[in-house]
């Protein structure tokens, strides 16, 4: 759906809605309710009045508007179970003496009974086949894994409209339960990622050759692989290629990384492991790569290949979840789970200045649609529409 055009007029909005982002925490669920926030105007969609009700530090960052009205949460200051029995109870009763006719659940994992409401899905993990048993039972991660399965599917399967990142998501998690209706709204990149893109981008002639992978240590990020691989491009080709791994972790995967890199590059010569880099740092962090690897098994929609891909990175990428559907048929794939596949890609993109040329062409171009506003006006006007049919 294209951004409205239409001029707004006071008199078209009449329509009030609520968001309910009050347990949207991670940096990636913040980032996603800032952007549609910041970047369309719901009244363009008929949509007079938006009540937001969020945790202290999301609405310390929301940007205000004459048709945004702000509402504290005193239970997310307080235990999961305060927060959990806020949202079922207090909050539709809330919307409810607003005339809020349509709420937005910007969390899956939501327990609000509110109706109708669309419910957005960011998360992949208890859903793509195999990645959930990485984490071995009982631990509490694969407890927690398995604990929102059930009530993802759950507020999913009950809401008017589910709202997926990517059509790969919708397809899996449509797989496992019905729905009443879906929907597939990607997300937006910051356009400071674009702005780093630099049109001559070019290998050293002499000296190392940087490649960047961004992500925390985790069971399907297989960062140990990526060391491994580029191990094996280093004797194997002569090329003097140096990892800088971004992003800290801990448990087994940090174990394996740690391990992998003691293993290949005991002398420190080749992996660089930075624990923690702020966002807004990423960008000069892509701007000083040659190249970008990212080796996930599981992702709904990857935000930082997006980015690396706005940045004009060349690329090599693995061939699971999302990825083939983001990067399209002329990216260079891999199997994240085999080293000797990472390292033929590598090799690949290493050997090839045509193949890096077509890979940063076309994933500039495929970045490109990756907008806040698309994102933003795709929602409201799903939104309203829903709203709409409440209200008749």
């Amino acid at each position: 759906m294209e951004p409205s055009d239409t001029a707004y007029k006071p008199t078209q909005a009449s329509l009030v809605v609520g968001v309910d982002a009050s347990r949207s925490r991670s940096g990636g669920a913040i980032a996603h309710v800032l952007g549609f926030l910041r970047c369309g105007d719901p009244r363009a969609h008929g949509i007079k009045t938006v009540h937001l009700w969020a945790h202290d530090k999301l609405l310390d960052a929301v940007e205000k508007a004459p048709w945004l009205v702000l509402h504290e949460v005193p239970a997310s200051r307080r235990s999961i179970i305060h927060q959990l029995m806020w949202q079922r109870r207090t909050l539709p009763k809330l919307a409810k003496e607003l005339g809020v006719l349509a709420m937005f659940n910007t969390d899956a994992g939501s327990v609000c009974p509110f109706q109708p409401s669309i419910t957005l899905s960011q998360d992949m993990l208890s859903y793509e086949p195999g990645e959930m048993q990485r984490y071995p039972w009982p631990s509490r991660a694969r407890i927690r894994l398995e604990a929102l399965r059930f009530v993802q599917l759950h507020r999913l399967r009950s809401s008017s409209v589910a709202v997926f990142l990517t059509r790969h998501a919708a397809k899996v998690i449509g797989a496992l339960t019905p729905l009443r209706k879906s929907a597939i709204i990607a997300h937006g990149i910051d356009e400071k990622f674009s702005r780093v893109a630099m049109t001559d981008r070019y290998f050293p002639a002499s000296g190392p050759i940087r490649a960047l992978y961004v992500s925390n240590a985790a069971p399907y990020k297989h960062q140990w692989h990526v060391v491994d691989a580029v191990a094996r491009v280093r004797q194997t080709s002569g090329i003097d290629l140096r990892l800088r791994l971004v992003g800290g972790g801990q448990g087994h995967a940090q174990e394996r990384l740690d391990a992998a890199i003691r293993q290949y590059d005991p002398s420190g010569q080749f992996v660089e492991h930075i624990a923690f880099v702020p966002h807004d740092r990423i960008a000069g962090e892509l701007k000083d790569a040659d190249l970008f690897v990212f080796a996930s098994s599981c992702e709904n929609l990857p935000i930082t290949l997006l980015e690396a891909m706005a940045a004009g990175l060349p690329i090599a990428t693995s061939n699971r979840g999302p990825m083939p559907e983001v990067m399209g048929p002329d990216a260079c794939y891999f199997d994240p789970e085999a080293p000797e596949s990472i390292a033929t890609a590598l090799s690949k993109v290493l050997s090839s200045s045509g193949l890096r040329q077509r890979i940063m062409q076309d994933a500039r171009v495929r970045a490109a649609g990756y907008t806040w506003e698309r994102c933003s006006n795709e929602t409201w006007a799903l939104l309203a529409d829903v709203a709409k049919s409440s209200n008749h």
